[in-house]
């Protein structure tokens, strides 16, 4: 009891002294609990986000193992020849492989689509040509080559289902005419673009006609049900085409069912895409751990645009949350060695209170606890004060800093795109496959900073370790002081 009389008669006696103190720890308190905030907004803002998106994901080929594997040594440059081999060598997955994948537990649903490539048959034309003479059909790898894919005048993708048709889920797509071909149905059925059924003169309920690219006396008529607007395919000038199959107007719609009965009964290549849905990022992650174990290769990859673009949406904020740690840590260590010397110099001229204290009988460690209690009020004091005030400013400080981090992000990457000379952020310049940079930074530019009773305690945490570590100076004098020596000083 004595050394908690004395510790607050101490605290009011030098007002000076532990006002200095408090304004230090009010200083540390406000900052502290503005970079706590920030950390925690970060990490909720990080899981309830992913959370919310609706995660998707793909196998494709692991490239980064294929440069690994074919890197004859370290330090040199990967063998070309080598490396070509080895992509001749790895095929996509096929469809019943991919459909294997997706009996796992962890998978919410799966998808797909396949594509080939067709050309025009008839009085047929596709969108954009001005002659009925044009001829244009283009093979990767080369006319006649072993494994070379003829691409024709048209894509024709095939739809597993519903959910596989994204442009019409987010609203790119919409049927102005007509109505949607049935997925389970091996009628001929399709859609076709706006801009092709007036570029042809076409309604529904006509008829199409389809040849194989590699053999065009194989035709397939295909029965027009629908019609429908794609508001991408109204952004295509400029773009380098090879092929007018890569103009968006020229995508025909089937069913799956139906174009791989197509496939099926020529020599016609197609490609398949399977598309994996997942509740959370949690089951995403247990699909992908347990992939090797169903016996995928490694040369093979699970991976997630969804959340690709979403990580890339919280670069700004782990930037700011990174630096707020790294202030955090200075400003706590500078804060400290403050403390310190303050300590240094208050024992020092207290020196003679200490003697007279252990000259009375008075053990030196109580009178230790007793200047460790005046800094932990005052410290504790502040620390509640500093609290209150950064709850009232985190959000709006965190906010625009973090609006400074996306400029500085945003102003990164364009003059990144410049030096790639993409000025307007995009592929080719002027072509539609640029990417909008609205689209390419949307990244996180709020978040809810908000003090709760976790940050509180850490905040209380921080002020009881700085009284210790700025108190252990006073133990360590307090110490070695020798009550008689001092007074004899005294006099």
């Amino acid at each position: 009891m004595l050394v908690v009389t004395n510790a607050f008669k101490s605290i009011t006696r030098s007002k000076g002294r532990n006002i200095l103190i408090g304004i230090i720890v009010l200083t540390i308190a406000i900052s502290s609990s503005v970079a706590l905030s920030i950390r925690k907004a970060a990490e909720d803002a990080r899981q309830s986000g992913l959370d919310a998106v609706n995660i998707t994901a793909s196998i494709s080929i692991n490239r980064q193992n294929l440069m690994e594997n074919i890197q004859r040594s370290e330090g040199e440059p990967p063998d070309m020849s080598n490396m070509r081999d080895m992509m001749s060598q790895i095929q996509e997955l096929s469809l019943s492989e991919l459909q294997r994948y997706a009996q796992s537990d962890f998978v919410k649903s799966f998808y797909y689509t396949q594509t080939a490539s067709f050309c025009a048959s008839g009085d047929l034309k596709p969108y954009g040509t001005t002659s009925d003479a044009v001829q244009n059909q283009f093979s990767i790898g080369g006319p006649g080559k072993d494994g070379g894919f003829s691409m024709g005048d048209f894509t024709v993708t095939g739809y597993s289902s519903e959910e596989a048709m994204t442009k019409f889920i987010n609203g790119t797509a919409k049927i102005t005419d007509g109505q949607m071909f049935a997925f389970t149905s091996l009628e001929q059925s399709c859609l076709i673009s706006n801009e092709l059924a007036v570029f042809n003169g076409l309604s529904v309920g006509d008829t199409i006609t389809l040849a194989n690219p590699s053999d065009e006396a194989e035709t397939y008529v295909l029965t027009v049900v629908g019609i429908y607007a794609d508001s991408s395919s109204s952004d295509t000038g400029g773009q380098m085409k090879f092929s007018n199959a890569q103009d968006a107007a020229n995508l025909i719609c089937v069913s799956s069912s139906v174009l791989q009965n197509i496939v099926e009964q020529s020599s016609m290549q197609s490609q398949t895409a399977g598309t994996y849905v997942f509740a959370d990022k949690e089951a995403y992650d247990h699909f992908e751990a347990t992939l090797s174990e169903q016996g995928l290769s490694d040369d093979y990859s699970l991976v997630s645009m969804d959340i690709s673009n979403y990580e890339n949406s919280l670069v700004p904020l782990e930037n700011l949350s990174s630096f707020a740690t790294t202030m955090l840590w200075i400003i706590l260590g500078i804060g400290a060695v403050i403390l310190i010397v303050i300590n240094i110099f208050n024992i020092r001229e207290r020196k003679y209170e200490v003697g007279v204290l252990t000259a009375i009988g008075i053990k030196k460690w109580k009178v230790t606890m007793q200047f460790v209690a005046e800094l932990l009020c005052v410290v504790l004091v502040c620390m509640i004060i500093g609290a209150g005030i950064g709850a009232a400013a985190s959000v709006p400080v965190s906010n625009a800093l973090l609006s400074l981090q996306v400029e500085q992000q945003q102003a990164q990457t364009l003059t990144q795109n410049e030096n790639f000379g993409r000025p307007n952020g995009g592929g080719f310049p002027g072509g539609d496959m640029q990417e909008k940079p609205t689209e390419r930074e949307a990244y996180l530019d709020k978040i809810n900073a908000t003090m709760d009773f976790t940050i509180l305690l850490q905040l209380i945490g921080i002020g009881i370790i700085l009284t210790i570590l700025s108190s252990f100076v006073a133990v360590v004098f307090v110490l070695r002081y020798e009550p008689l020596k001092i007074l004899a000083n005294r006099a």
